[in-house]
């Protein structure tokens, strides 16, 4: 048996988990600071490593206590090296740093965003390379070629606003709370429409061709905008969420059609917070029934957001494969595949 201990302090959760061969969950725990950042309807870098750095050594402390195992039973330590706001990361490196260097644990140093898509192997084994790795969260839209652990090749990415950007941002003019992302849900659910009602909202990117896969979500907070601008209050939250998610969505799923006619990859592993979104889930499995494609997400909602769950599941297979970092590693708000060293 082999555990590994996962640390994750990218942005705005801080998460430790133990995780077992890569795919037994023994221990998860988060502190997410959405109340601590709520009043700027955003994340305030030097606000969010300074909790960090409050809350990671008793969570680690719980989490131990919670495995029952020692650090001698530990085979590596996972921790994210990047992408994400630079204090954030540097408070669990250090913490890595630590415990490697006073229990002789090997560290593996996990990409952010990769991890996103490899927590399904916490529920169900990994599907057989390559996959279509889709990653929509508050940060990333993008589509990537899956080839292997630590090999992802870029397919598509946002022109601008991230889907998890937009949602916040059209949350804010609507006067809702933040993060945008579940009231807006919550709001759309309770649309009922009208038959033959068309969107006030236009189509994304319908000039793009076949050969044309990218996302752009800032036209359509600009819409939303213009749409209230024209209305007497009060103006129709529920039709205006509606409508936003059902324009934003149809999108994601024209990309993700697009890409499995460009690479005839039938394997499709979405990720990320959007995830956790009811609406968009079923669109995808209608999706992935209709073209007979795999479709692999994770079903735990804990799993789409940022967790060290997901760091430790991939810190397993880096470690199989021996890539280890020394204590003098660096981390780094790129959003790149190379090992940063």
């Amino acid at each position: 048996m082999v555990y590994g201990l996962g640390i994750e302090s990218s942005c705005d959760e801080t998460s430790i988990a133990i995780v077992k061969d890569g795919k037994d969950l023994i221990s998860l725990k988060v502190y997410s600071q959405i109340e601590t950042h709520s009043p700027y309807r955003g994340v305030v870098p030097e606000i969010a490593s300074r909790a960090h750095l409050e809350k990671i050594n008793s969570l680690l402390a719980v989490c131990m206590e919670e495995s029952q195992l020692s650090y001698a039973d530990l085979s590596y330590i996972a921790v994210t090296g990047y992408p994400g706001l630079v204090g954030s990361l540097m408070i669990g490196a250090q913490l890595a740093r630590c415990i490697s260097l006073v229990h002789s644990i090997p560290i593996v140093l996990v990409n952010h965003l990769e991890a996103h898509l490899a927590v399904i192997g916490l529920e169900k084994d990994l599907p057989a390379f390559p996959w279509l790795g889709v990653l929509l969260s508050g940060g990333n839209s993008s589509i990537y070629f899956y080839k292997g652990f630590g090999d992802l090749e870029l397919l598509a990415d946002t022109l601008d606003d991230s889907l998890g950007e937009a949602f916040d941002k059209v949350s804010a003019i609507l006067k809702l709370p933040y993060p945008g992302g579940p009231t807006i849900e919550k709001k759309a659910q309770a649309y009922v429409r009208p038959k033959g009602e068309l969107s006030p909202f236009p189509k994304l990117l319908k000039e793009d061709g076949p050969d044309s896969i990218r996302f752009s979500y800032s036209g359509l907070k600009t819409a939303v905008l213009y749409y209230l601008k024209s209305l007497t209050e009060p103006f129709p939250i529920e039709k205006i969420s509606y409508y936003f998610q059902k324009t934003a969505f149809e999108l994601v799923v024209r990309n993700i059609t697009k890409a499995i006619e460009t690479t005839k990859i039938k394997t499709v592993v979405a990720a990320g917070g959007v995830l956790a979104n009811e609406t968009l889930r079923s669109l995808l499995e209608e999706e992935s029934l209709k073209r007979s494609f795999q479709l692999h997400y994770p079903q735990k909602k804990i799993y789409c957001t940022d967790n060290g769950a997901m760091v430790a599941c991939l810190g397993y297979h880096l470690w199989k494969e021996k890539k280890y970092v020394g204590l003098d590693f660096k981390v780094s708000p790129k959003r790149n595949f190379e090992q940063i060293l």
